[in-house]
């Protein structure tokens, strides 16, 4: 009883630092990991998702494996957010961008999967990076940024090795996932500038399975008879699209889009990393010379001072008007 009174004083303390003041509040409230830690998980977690996938492939189909996938995290996004509560809420473009990011999403999983089902998975990311090295290419404008770009972008053939083997069709789901994949880094950028991303990606997920239910959910059917497939098909959508797009929000949200673009060419040599430690395969030479100058070329990338100046008071103001928005 003797500690209730202390509790409290010290909670009145805690609420009088962030009501009281409005740079108290922004300063309080402010996130204390950079954004490239959240990045990282993203890394990590991009890859444990096709382990999990690997385990469904030979019982259900590729676009069944994209809906369970994209339906697992849609559930997780509903019970965790509700995203419904704000979509209602939004302004006519905003909703109209979280529509256009749910097609987005239904469509680069199922032609992701339908392109790895083909092709060799190297090839598949070695093709899909070139969207983001492209747009990293939109921002960049200096001498140091052109030479980490080169850098990266060299360290990502490295790892990749491109070997033109495979189907046609293959080739261009890779290239459709390929455009995909810029859509969804210039969408997600937009929700991320625009506030509370985190609950419009729910919405946008949710807007995906709905998406994709008339192409996979016939191919899906097996797991619902299944506890092991579908305790394994939730794994793949936490570990693929729950875990690495709510820290793709968060990076995105204090990164400019040039800069996130970059650093996505540490995906395959995050990927190297993986096989060495979980799953024991040594990196060859080339490998660690391609891991090399991927991490080198976004070392060396730096933002602007004007455009990191920016993001700054834009992140300033969106703490502030979010603590004004809690206290109501």
């Amino acid at each position: 009883m003797a500690l209730y009174p202390w509790l409290c004083r010290w909670s009145s303390i805690r609420l009088s630092e962030v009501v009281l003041t409005r740079d108290r509040t922004a300063f309080t409230d402010r996130p204390r990991l950079p954004p490239q830690a959240y990045f990282l998980v993203s890394a990590v977690f991009h890859y444990l998702g096709p382990a999990f996938a690997v385990l469904l492939f030979a019982r259900i189909a590729p676009l069944g494996v994209a809906w369970l996938r994209i339906a697992s995290a849609a559930v997780v996004f509903a019970l965790w957010r509700r995203p419904w509560r704000y979509f209602g809420k939004l302004s006519t473009a905003d909703r109209r961008t979280v529509l256009m990011l749910g097609v987005v999403l239904a469509v680069m999983n199922s032609t992701f999967y339908e392109a790895i089902a083909r092709l060799p998975l190297a090839t598949v990311g070695a093709i899909e990076f070139l969207g983001p090295i492209a747009l990293a290419a939109a921002g960049m404008r200096t001498a140091r940024n052109f030479t980490a770009l080169g850098l990266a972008a060299a360290g990502v053939y490295a790892l990749t090795e491109v070997r033109i083997v495979g189907q046609p069709v293959g080739y261009l789901l890779a290239f459709a996932n390929c455009g995909l994949f810029v859509l969804y880094v210039t969408l997600g950028h937009r929700l991320a500038s625009s506030g509370n991303g985190i609950d419009r990606l729910g919405a946008a997920m949710a807007v995906a399975m709905l998406a994709a239910l008339p192409i996979g959910i016939r191919q899906a059917a097996p797991a619902f008879t299944s506890p092991a497939l579908l305790g394994a098909a939730i794994g793949v959508g936490i570990s693929s699209s729950v875990i690495p797009y709510v820290c793709d929000q968060l990076a995105m949200a204090r990164l400019p889009r040039a800069t996130f673009s970059l650093m996505l060419a540490l995906l395959p040599a995050t990927a190297t990393c993986i096989g060495l430690v979980v799953l024991g395969q040594v990196p060859s030479l080339r490998d660690v010379i391609g891991v090399v100058l991927v991490i080198g070329g976004v070392a060396l990338h730096a933002e602007p001072k004007q455009v990191r100046h920016e993001a700054n008071k834009r992140e300033e103001q969106r703490w502030i008007t979010s603590g004004s928005a809690t206290r109501g």
